[in-house]
């Protein structure tokens, strides 16, 4: 058989270590110091946060009852504080803590307070509002440059410039940023650009502790910040909080890069856009100008079809062709209507009396040209001409019988004298 082994619950293993925790001497009274992080408030009183430094941080607690006598400021993230308590082992979860007794704040953690104070007085007069800080110029042409004369700011600012637009002159005025009389450099250095016509100014530096970054919460230069006229960007380098100078400046920018990559457009960019814009504008307008010429071939038919010209032309040659048309009708209806005279002269002609002198007729007429119609206008010895077909005579009658002819005429029944009673 194999030799038994002891075997220990979790249970008794946390006990173990909570008990050597509590045994040692140095961990029963500590005082540590550190920055403030994830800081809860729980309703039943007690304060949850965590202590940190660059490279470690420790999970502490503050119970309520140790609040009354330990901690007489609001415990807030990112304060810089000393706290005393000891270090245990929380059995249940299997995981130590500090539990704190008494907290106070650092040198950085007075730093911090000022900080606080500084920022509330100077958002109520005004400083951090939106509608006072300037717009930046969308081209500049000269940026002013307030930054220590040496050091990784300077240089990114320099090539990022150069990489984005090399047209951009850059005036560089070395300033203190760290240490006593810096904020004081960096006054007179806004100051300098404001009166020497920069497009933009922008100041900061690389980064650093509040410590070090401490000039750019001065009040001195919040003051000059919301005077000056020029544009300013603050970048001071430190992405989790924010300077006073950062809250004054009319953009505020992470690093000192990134602010030259606010103030400066990228020239390069900006021309490939230009040229893009070009295309699409020519395209555009190629396509544009291809829809007038349809539409202006479209209206120039529309015109000639309602152009008066061609309706006048239309109309001649209508015209041309019923002119055509009514000639024709009114030579058809000439010849049919001489046809008619022809034949119907003809037959007048045929019924005409010189018609009937061809036939051995004559024409009788006294020599007014008057008929002559009866015998009674014949007097013996009185000319008058009798027409033939082909000529005229005058005779002279010698005689004229009026009873002879009157009886043949009463005989044949053809002929009655006008107002003679025919008993006579």
């Amino acid at each position: 058989m194999k030799n038994m082994k002891q075997i220990f619950t979790v249970s008794q293993v946390n006990s173990y270590i909570h008990r050597i925790f509590d045994s040692d001497y140095a961990l029963r009274k500590i005082f540590l110091k550190g920055e403030i992080s994830n800081c809860k408030y729980h309703s039943s009183g007690h304060i949850y946060f965590t202590l940190k430094d660059e490279r470690s941080a420790l999970r502490c607690v503050m119970f309520s009852g140790d609040r009354r006598k330990g901690l007489s400021f609001r415990l807030e993230n990112g304060q810089l504080v000393i706290v005393e308590g000891n270090i245990s082992v929380f059995e249940r979860d299997g995981s130590y803590q500090l539990y704190a007794k008494d907290i106070s704040l650092s040198g950085t953690g007075e730093l911090y307070i000022r900080y606080e104070q500084l920022k509330k007085e100077l958002a109520d007069r005004g400083y951090f509002d939106f509608d006072r800080k300037k717009e930046l110029p969308r081209f500049p042409r000269r940026i002013g440059i307030v930054t220590a004369l040496t050091g990784a700011a300077i240089e990114d600012i320099k090539s990022i410039a150069a990489r984005r637009n090399p047209f951009v002159q850059l005036y560089l005025y070395p300033a203190k940023v760290q240490g006593e009389g810096a904020a004081e450099t960096i006054v007179r250095g806004i100051r300098y650009f404001d009166r020497n016509d920069v497009d933009i100014i922008i100041i900061g530096r690389g980064g650093g502790s509040i410590e070090d970054l401490w000039a750019f919460n001065e009040p001195v230069l919040a003051d000059c910040i919301y005077e000056v006229k020029t544009p300013i960007i603050s970048g001071t380098g430190h992405e989790i909080d924010m300077t006073i100078a950062d809250y004054c400046a009319d953009v505020r920018a992470a690093t000192p890069s990134a602010a030259c990559e606010l103030a400066i457009p990228d020239i390069f960019s900006i021309s490939r856009q230009f040229q893009q814009y070009r295309d699409s504008l020519y395209h555009g307008m190629l396509h544009k100008l291809q829809g007038y010429r349809e539409d202006l071939l479209g209206y120039e038919r529309l015109l000639e079809t309602h152009y008066p010209g061609a309706k006048l032309a239309q109309q001649k040659m209508a015209y041309q062709y019923l002119k055509r048309q009514l000639r024709q009708v009114m030579d058809r209806r000439i010849r049919d209507m001489e046809n008619q005279i022809a034949l119907r002269a003809g037959k007048l002609h045929a019924l005409s009396p010189t018609a009937r002198l061809s036939d051995g007729y004559v024409f009788a007429q006294d020599m007014d040209e008057g008929p002559v119609v009866s015998v009674r206008q014949i007097t013996r010895n009185e000319p008058f001409q009798l027409i033939f077909s082909d000529g005229e005579a005058t005779v002279v009658p010698i005689s004229v019988d009026e009873d002879e002819k009157m009886e043949n005429e009463l005989s044949t029944g053809d002929f009655i004298p006008h107002g003679k009673d025919i008993a006579e």
